[in-house]
């Protein structure tokens, strides 16, 4: 592991005895008999490079293979290492039980040194992986055959699996918060075995020249330090500077451990609606990569293919990514350090239970090992333990949430990327937008952005205008996708392509309230075709061409937003949607093509029409919002309200709509769009309501079309007077 490094350390990768069962089989793996086969670890049984890609469903994999500890060690105890196994891992060595861990994507360290053999030892691993049960996190991983957005699984050890000497009391491990402010850092370590009498010390350089000692009594796990340093060198994703750093357990001049480790000084800080990395606005340019390789599935062919992959987004013109539904390799984090490269780091929610008890504790245990893993790397900007979560998730998130900023108060959260976002006290949000069309793309990220149209806080998240906010997943343009998918129509030559990819870009860019976007993606996955880079890593368009679009100033960078909001606005409702309560009313609504055409005309007879309350849909996470069920393509929806005749500055369209949406006002359309969004979110119609709105009688029209996914249609109209 790049951050924590002693010089007694054995790989234990290569090959291995190995079998596969879906009967767990304990006596029979854990005996003499020979195995079946042969596999190369860490690379799964899925997998090419493993020599055996066997991807049909099985549940139970042994791993078994021989090693001596090194005549030359010199250290009193002996851990071993699994970097992640997918999901329920069991280890032996000698016979005896070292012990189990849940979780695909944590490390699991366990201590060997009481069972070891002077010479030949065995160790036998046990992984348990029932990607069925809706109990375990897959994140991408199919319960099936490769089909849609989910692709190949991963069962069993995916990352390296090493033997570690350490002292007979050792520093089990360290959290380094960088204090830029004050030219320092703040180390707290945790050491195991007995202290009495031992101090810990921490020594900084540069270029193998010391800038900075500290040290402290070793105090179980809180042993505190504070690292001045000499000299100031800031981190940053012009200039990944790195401070080496050792970290000593000694009696007098006695060393008891010794760990080489390294950091960066770098902060994260929100002011307003803009993230701040040292002080300063950086428009993150974030890209999509889903981590999957086409012959190593979730492990990379080699260390160098992480680094390339880096190189790769940062050639197209982005400077980070997110991290997407995996837990990276630390190599992953370890080149973002020295690359210079955001990363949001994520967890796999997908396929998991949100209300069972017997996957959710498993969760929370494994993404706080998660977060001490890497909470000391510098590229990481921000945590993001969910993804796409519907309303059953919220009280999990909630909890997670807390606990993150507990494990890690230095970095922002963002409880879930797009749909349901559940924590009261949001310090960021974020949306998902796959609209193909750039006009009315634009539309949306500027109008709703308005200083006029913050969206009260009954719509379901907190104001956009008080935090900072990203479409955190857009683009996803199909290409060449004979055999695959990618998101909209794909553009008719390699131009219509760069206007399109160009448009949409430029979109959040010029928006002044936006402190990023995440591009899909960075490479095709299997059947998924809208990789900017083919699935093994070949591009497809003129990189450079992509760099000169991504890379041009953000408008944030110009004129960094403090508060989006200057403006109050006293709104009234005009008509309500299904938070409004008791101010929302009964929709005329039909699933049958009106044959008037007329039919959005404030005389129109829709007497004929059904009655129900809004909102009209079927999906996932906004039961609460349902009151009239909606599963067909279409429905065409009329009601009709009186308004007083008050005078007003303001109007604000609050609308959820999945997919394609008019909206009329007597027989007038005053807004349309395209794609789809994931909650009420607010835009400015005032010029179009305050040109046919008119005291007494009115009649509001809306036509929504479905193609695929989830469906949902909700709306309300509100009017204000600035003050």
């Amino acid at each position: 592991m790049p951050q924590v490094v002693r010089s007694e350390w054995l790989n234990l990768n290569g090959q291995w005895e190995f079998a596969e069962t879906d009967d767990p089989a304990e006596n029979k793996y854990l005996s003499d008999q020979p195995y079946p086969d042969r596999i190369m670890v860490p690379f799964c049984r899925e997998s090419k490079l493993s020599g055996l890609g066997r991807t049909e469903y099985v549940k139970n994999v042994w791993y078994r293979r021989t090693f001596v500890i090194p005549a030359d060690w010199k250290s009193s105890r002996i851990l071993l290492h699994i970097g992640a196994s997918d999901w329920l891992t069991r280890v032996w060595v000698n016979g005896q039980l070292l012990g189990e861990h849940k979780g695909g994507s944590a490390p699991i360290v366990l201590e060997a040194t009481k069972y070891l053999n002077p010479g030949k030892n065995t160790v036998i691993i046990h992984a348990f992986d029932d990607a069925r049960s809706g109990i375990q996190p897959l994140g991408k991983q199919s319960t099936r055959e490769s089909y849609g957005c989910l692709y190949t699984r991963t069962t069993g050890i995916w990352q390296t699996v090493w033997l570690e000497g350490v002292g007979g009391t050792y520093i089990k491990d360290f959290h380094i918060e960088p204090d830029p402010d004050h030219s320092r850092v703040l180390i707290q370590a945790e050491v195991n075995g007995p202290d009495q009498g031992l101090k810990v010390k921490a020594v900084a350089y540069i270029n193998g020249k010391v800038v900075g000692t500290a040290e402290a009594p070793a105090d179980w796990r809180n042993s505190k330090l504070v690292l001045n340093l000499s000299k100031k060198h800031l981190w940053s994703v012009d200039d990944p500077f790195l401070y080496d750093l050792k970290l000593t357990l000694q009696r007098g001049s006695s060393i008891i451990d010794n760990v080489a480790s390294y950091f960066g000084l770098r902060s994260v800080s929100i002011q307003g609606a803009a993230i701040l990395i040292n002080g300063k606005p950086v428009f993150q340019r974030l890209i999509l990569d889903q981590g999957f390789f086409p012959d190593g599935i979730w492990t990379a062919p080699s260390d160098g293919e992480l680094r390339a992959d880096i190189e790769r987004s940062k050639a197209a013109g982005f400077n980070g990514a997110r991290y997407h539904q995996k837990v990276f390799d630390p190599r992953s984090f370890y080149w973002a350090d020295k690359l210079g490269y955001l990363v949001w780091g994520e967890f796999p929610n997908w396929g998991m239970s949100y209300t069972s008890g017997d996957a959710v504790m498993p969760m929370i245990r494994e993404w706080v090992e998660v977060v001490r893993r890497d909470r000391n790397h510098p590229s990481i900007v921000g945590w993001c333990p969910f993804n796409e979560t519907g309303g059953s998730a919220a009280e999990l998130q909630n909890t997670v949430a807390a606990v993150t900023r507990a494990l890690d108060p230095s970095r922002p959260l963002i409880d879930t990327s797009g749909y349901t976002h559940s924590l009261p006290d949001a310090e960021i949000l974020d949306a998902h937008d796959y609209d193909q069309i750039p006009a009315s793309f634009r539309a949306r990220w500027n109008d709703s952005f308005s200083t006029s149209t913050g969206v009260p806080l009954r719509y379901g998240s907190s104001p956009r205008s008080a935090v900072p906010f990203m479409v955190s997943e857009f683009g996803g343009i199909g290409w060449t996708t004979t055999g695959g998918w990618g998101y909209g129509t794909a553009p008719a030559d390699m131009d219509a392509f760069y206007a399109r990819y160009k448009g949409l870009v430029d979109a959040l860019l010029d928006s002044k309230f936006m402190f990023g976007f995440c591009y899909t993606q960075l490479t095709d996955v299997e059947q998924e075709r809208n990789g900017l880079y083919t699935y093994d890593r070949k591009p497809k368009f003129d990189v450079k061409k992509l760099h000169d679009i991504t890379s041009r100033q953000a408008a944030c960078e110009k004129d960094p937003p403090v508060s989006v909001t200057d403006k109050t606005i006293d709104w009234r409702v005009v008509f309500g949607a299904a938070p409004d309560g008791n101010l929302a009313h009964e929709w005329r609504y039909t699933f049958d093509s009106p044959t008037d055409t007329k039919w959005t005309a404030a005389d129109f007879n829709d007497s004929t029409w059904q009655k129900g309350y809004g909102g009209f849909g079927d999906k996932g996470g906004w039961e609460w919002a349902i009151h009239t069920p909606w599963k067909t393509e279409n429905v065409w929806l009329r009601q009709e309200f009186n308004y007083n005749g008050s005078s007003f500055t303001k109007a604000m369209l609050v609308i959820h709509y999945d997919n394609e949406t008019e909206v009329y006002l007597n027989g007038s359309r005053i807004w349309a769009a395209d794609g789809w969004n994931d909650q009420y979110m607010g835009f400015d119609v005032t010029k179009p309501v305050q040109a046919v709105l008119k005291p007494g009688r009115n009649v509001v029209a809306i036509h929504c079309h479905q193609d695929a996914g989830g469906q949902f249609i909700d709306a309300a109209l509100l009017v204000g007077t600035t003050r």
